[in-house]
């Protein structure tokens, strides 16, 4: 991936980044679906963590530009695929003779993404299996491109973001991206996880196949599924199956086993002829430490019992508060935004209304970021969180979430 001109498309994108966001400060209108189309050109073609930066902002639907927020989100469902000569060159690199292993590796990429993409393949045994293939050169390059995405992530500073908070953040970024390339990582999780599930009969998780994957190309055997971001025109039982299952299943993550699946991009997941949600990809699973699900079972209790000194209280222990003055009356409208969604009885994660009283609330989080910040070593949980949350809003899901929180509000004391 070692490319000359890399890192100058690097800074030139975080040159009109920078230039979008002064324009702003400044009083002025960004075009925020130019620069959105400008990440999408540059990035796509430049993979890796630049790239896996802009998908994770295209995650949050409710806080972007819905202009930028459209754009970004092409990343996640036209990202270019890389040519084939290239991968061929890395299997060639990871295995040697490629026919030895397979009678048929398909040329054309069953799934693409920033760090790698999804070829299907058929070994002489007749199976049908997925080869995952890290891009070639992407961990050597990898570095040099944090660097760049270090620099773009100073722009925070003028949203008043401090920059040993922007430093947390990027060391928790980097950290995870270090650990997708580690595909013994998730082969070692894909195990794990089909243990602890293997009794549900609504979870498929793919097995990993060691004897053929190594550093660079993970191999599973091939489940055919639908994918998520496809289940909108499929039936109204189906999609409640799913959502009521991935539901089930970030809450028994959380509160059983203390983990959480922390790259929910729509992708990921498929429901099988059965009805079963399948989840393709472990390659981010982040440790969630009880301390951590007490604070935010806090937060929660708090946010609905319209409480904004409990709420502040919360922040304030999580790392999320700083200054002088708590922004109460933000508090306060952010209860009345979230509180609905737990009212007693079915809830409809589709109600318009919800995502539009949230996006009015932005302009007000951002102008309050003098006195609220993101707690660094909540970045992934809460970009998890909200990714599985979007996830549940494409399904129409309708679930009662009074009566699933209930018992959980107990783990916040």
């Amino acid at each position: 991936m070692r490319d000359r001109g890399r890192t100058r498309r690097l800074m030139g994108l975080g040159a009109r980044t920078g230039g979008a966001l002064l324009k702003t400060r400044l009083g002025g209108q960004a075009d925020w679906r130019a620069l959105g189309e400008a990440l999408f050109e540059g990035l796509s073609e430049l993979k890796g963590p630049a790239m896996k930066l802009a998908q994770i902002m295209s995650q949050w639907d409710d806080l972007l530009p819905p202009d930028l927020a459209e754009e970004l989100g092409r990343l996640q469902r036209q990202a270019a695929p890389m040519p084939w000569p290239r991968i061929h060159e890395a299997l060639v690199q990871q295995y040697g003779d490629i026919d030895h292993y397979f009678s048929e590796v398909e040329e054309r990429p069953f799934a693409s993404a920033s760090m790698g993409q999804v070829h299907r393949a058929t070994t002489h045994e007749g199976e049908t299996v997925v080869l995952k293939v890290q891009y070639p050169g992407l961990a050597e390059v990898l570095e040099s491109d944090l660097i760049q995405v270090r620099r773009i992530m100073r722009l925070g500073r003028w949203f008043k973001v401090p920059q040993a908070r922007l430093d947390a953040l990027f060391e928790e970024l980097a950290e995870s991206l270090r650990g997708e390339l580690d595909y013994h990582a998730e082969a070692a999780a894909l195990a794990r996880y089909r243990e602890r599930y293997k009794d549900d009969p609504r979870l498929m998780i793919p097995e990993p196949l060691p004897a053929l994957s190594g550093p660079h190309v993970l191999v599973m055997r091939y489940v055919e599924g639908t994918p998520l971001r496809e289940l909108a025109e499929a039936d109204d039982a189906t999609r409640q199956g799913i959502a009521k299952t991935l539901a089930d299943w970030i809450t028994q993550e959380l509160f059983a086993y203390g983990e959480l699946h922390a790259d929910p991009h729509a992708g990921n997941f498929a429901a099988d002829a059965q009805g079963r949600l399948v989840i393709y990809d472990l390659g981010a699973v982040i440790a969630v430490p009880d301390a951590r699900i007490r604070a935010m079972m806090q937060l929660l209790d708090a946010t609905l019992k319209h409480d904004p000194m409990g709420m502040d209280e919360a922040l304030m222990q999580m790392g999320g508060r700083q200054g002088q003055g708590a922004p109460l009356a933000l508090y306060r409208e952010s209860a009345e935004c979230i509180a609905p969604l737990f009212e007693p009885g079915e809830q409809d994660f589709s109600d318009v209304r919800v995502h539009r009283r949230l996006r009015e609330l932005t302009p007000k989080v951002w102008a309050a970021m003098d006195r609220l910040q993101p707690p660094a070593e909540t970045l992934l949980l809460s970009r998890a969180l909200n990714g599985h949350y979007w996830n549940l809003v494409r399904l129409g899901a309708r679930l009662n979430m009074h009566e699933r929180t209930l018992p959980l509000l107990q783990r916040a004391y």
